[in-house]
């Protein structure tokens, strides 16, 4: 599928054009999606300096619901749960929202396929996370943010019944799409497994980092890089393509990438978390063949 300039515009966004957002004035959403694997609570550094008017969104809890068992580390929120969520970080019907974040824009990504695939439209990534914002030379300011109540509405039922694709363990391993595993390679490998119970991959599956899909500065590869990254990895980027991680968060960078080149990816939302902790289910280890 070719892209438009509009298909990228509708992902990412620039700091000069949130900037200018901004400036004018209008009614904007900023989320501050501050997380990593080695410090998943972001809310310490987001009150020292964050984007003017950015609320702070935890990915732990309010991007995920940890009650319920048996879907890896960080199963999808409820529709009820996002929507009360979404309205308390002051979320509109019909006004944009950007989210950002300071590391491989795996937060950011999280919060822009959740919400989206929430069918909350007009939301985009900070392209280069907050380090883009301050190369732009654009100030900081510190303390909390109380946002204005949002009044965005999500189904509660079949909340990602549609919006945006999503793979269940059973098709994830069936061979029916093209499955990328995003994980750092020695784990794709199966060397390496510092978070799950076992270490590997799901068979058939082909390992393409989501950092790989990033430039050096954490922008988004464009379109000639990443056709090219697919080509490098024999991926064929007009079949159907399936991502997963370790645990549905980082797979998302690499479904941000694919839209922003028009092309559509869908997410197994338990990724290796949920599917290694079944001892039935095959692994595969090693590089690919």
């Amino acid at each position: 599928m070719r892209r438009t300039v509009e298909t990228r515009d509708r992902v990412l966004i620039t700091a000069t054009e949130l900037a200018a957002l901004i400036d004018a004035g209008g009614p904007v959403t900023i989320l501050d999606v501050r997380w990593r694997v080695d410090n998943p609570d972001g809310r310490l550094a987001y009150l020292e300096g964050h984007i003017p008017g950015a609320v702070y969104v935890s990915l732990e809890d309010e991007l995920s619901d940890h009650s319920i068992p048996g879907r890896g580390r960080h199963p999808l929120p409820s529709g009820h749960n996002l929507a009360a969520a979404a309205r308390s970080w002051g979320i509109r019907q019909d006004a944009p929202v950007v989210a950002y974040d300071d590391w491989n824009r795996a937060g950011s990504a999280r919060a822009w396929w959740v919400l989206t695939a929430a069918g909350i439209e007009n939301v985009r990534i900070l392209d280069g996370g907050l380090a883009a914002w301050r190369s732009a030379g654009h100030h900081l300011e510190t303390g909390p943010i109380v946002a204005a109540p949002g009044n965005v509405t999500v189904p509660h039922d079949d909340l990602y019944a549609g919006s945006r694709p999503t793979l269940t363990a059973e098709q994830a391993g069936a061979g029916s799409v093209t499955l990328l595993d995003a994980r750092a390679p020695e784990r794709f490998r199966g060397d390496v497994e510092p978070l799950d119970p076992v270490a590997g991959h799901i068979p058939g599956a082909k390992n393409l980092p989501s950092g790989a899909v990033l430039a050096a500065d954490g922008t988004f590869l464009g379109d000639y890089a990443l056709s090219q990254l697919l080509s490098d990895h024999a991926i064929d980027g007009d079949a159907g393509m399936g991502v997963y991680c370790g645990s549905g968060v980082t797979a998302t960078v690499t479904i941000a990438a694919l839209a922003a080149m028009g092309r559509q990816a869908a997410l197994y939302p338990g990724s290796w978390s949920e599917w290694s902790s079944d001892p039935t289910r095959p692994v595969d280890r090693g590089p690919e063949p």
